[in-house]
């Protein structure tokens, strides 16, 4: 298959086709969907002296003319003007844990196609001038050979993400769990009925019901981090930016009638959220939050139960647990998909020579953080 990429000139330009696309794609994020791209640069993106963002929309298309690949990118310069500045080419989603998953936009057996055709745009001998720093993320395994051909590859960390593949009944999906997993799930809702805590499962899906439940989330999603003597989560919506790409993305979402705020309701307060998108037939579970208070209940557990039963219920195919490996995901027994990330440095001089310092920078931050830690040990 012969494949030829260009730079389109919006989000707005491409969406149809983009939209297209996204749904042949497997499995489906949030975050491969053109309006994220959108919410994301509205929020995000700098335009300053010492930081300048230039959105790189890059579209692959076969020899028919078919929108094969998307790759939403942005061009990272520090400083924005004179000579000494780094140019970093990355996925959009280059923020701390917002964008879970960021990776070219394709169906999964065009993955080293797409990857090819990019490499071979992006490194021709005018292109090549015009970045120093080339970041990948969300690389399947049968992509990861066009990168491993192209030489000089440095890999990052691999993310797994997890997912259920949904049968017709919750009961045949309990049936297949863990005797472990099946009593922490009865003692779930027996530690509610025990105390007489009758609750309420609510779906909000209307744009005014998602706004709303928006906020609530905030609210619980902060106290939830703010827990000591547990594993620790942080607080990823803490500041009035992130806050402000949620409220528009889940907007915009909520508009094409695909968000979802799940609420577990007891005594008419809300104890526990989680966040979601419905994509077709699969669902995407997002971001939590519950009461501090109600932790002792698990209401966490019990609400991603009755996500889980509402998606048979609604006949969807498979729940996205979500990427990062912990027991809330893995007590399902779910399938596991692995992402990789990798960085190419720029074939011409330049590229080499910011590669350098990068990497040195890196290694000295990676020393650093070693140290904290161990003295944190030695303290504890």
């Amino acid at each position: 298959m012969r494949l030829r990429v260009g730079r389109s000139r919006s989000v707005d330009a491409l969406r149809p086709e983009w939209d297209r696309l996204e749904a042949t794609t497997f499995p489906r994020f949030p975050f491969a969907r053109p309006g994220w791209t959108k919410s994301w640069l509205h929020a995000f993106a700098q335009d300053r002296v010492l930081l300048r963002d230039e959105l790189w929309l890059l579209s692959v298309r076969d020899e028919q003319g078919v929108l094969r690949g998307v790759a939403p990118m942005v061009l990272t310069e520090r400083p924005a003007i004179g000579p000494v500045r780094t140019r970093m080419l990355r996925m959009v989603g280059a923020d701390p844990n917002i964008t879970e998953l960021s990776a070219p936009i394709c169906a999964p057996d065009d993955a080293d196609a797409v990857l090819t055709a990019l490499l071979e745009y992006l490194e021709n001998d005018e292109l090549r001038d015009q970045w120093d720093l080339l970041f990948l993320n969300g690389l399947r395994e049968n992509a990861t050979a066009a990168i491993a051909r192209r030489g000089d590859v440095h890999w990052g960390r691999e993310t797994p993400d997890f997912f259920l593949e949904l049968p017709s009944t919750w009961d045949e999906l309990r049936g297949r769990l863990g005797r472990n997993v099946k009593e922490s799930l009865r003692k779930c809702y027996n530690s509610l009925k025990r105390d007489n805590h009758a609750f309420e499962f609510r779906v909000l899906s209307s744009e005014a019901e998602v706004a709303e439940g928006v906020e609530t989330f905030f609210r619980l999603h902060a106290a939830r981090a703010s827990l000591t003597g547990t594993v620790d989560h942080l607080d990823v919506f803490g500041h009035d930016q992130s806050r402000a790409f949620l409220r528009d993305y889940t907007r915009q979402a909520a508009r094409l009638g695909e968000t979802r705020v799940f609420q577990l309701v007891i005594g008419g307060r809300v104890v526990a959220t989680r966040l979601a998108f419905v994509l077709g037939k699969q669902l995407y579970l997002y971001f939590s939050g519950f009461d501090p208070d109600w932790g002792p209940y698990s209401v966490m557990t019990t609400t991603v139960a009755e996500a889980i039963k509402w998606a048979i219920d609604q006949q969807l195919e498979l729940v996205n647990l979500s990427p990062g490996r912990d027991v809330s995901k893995t007590r399902w027994d779910p399938r596991e998909l692995l992402f990789r990330e990798a960085y190419l440095p720029s074939k011409s001089v330049r590229g080499g020579l910011v590669h350098h310092a990068y990497a040195a920078v890196r290694d000295e931050r990676s020393r650093l953080s070693r140290l904290l830690s161990f003295a944190r040990r030695r303290n504890a």
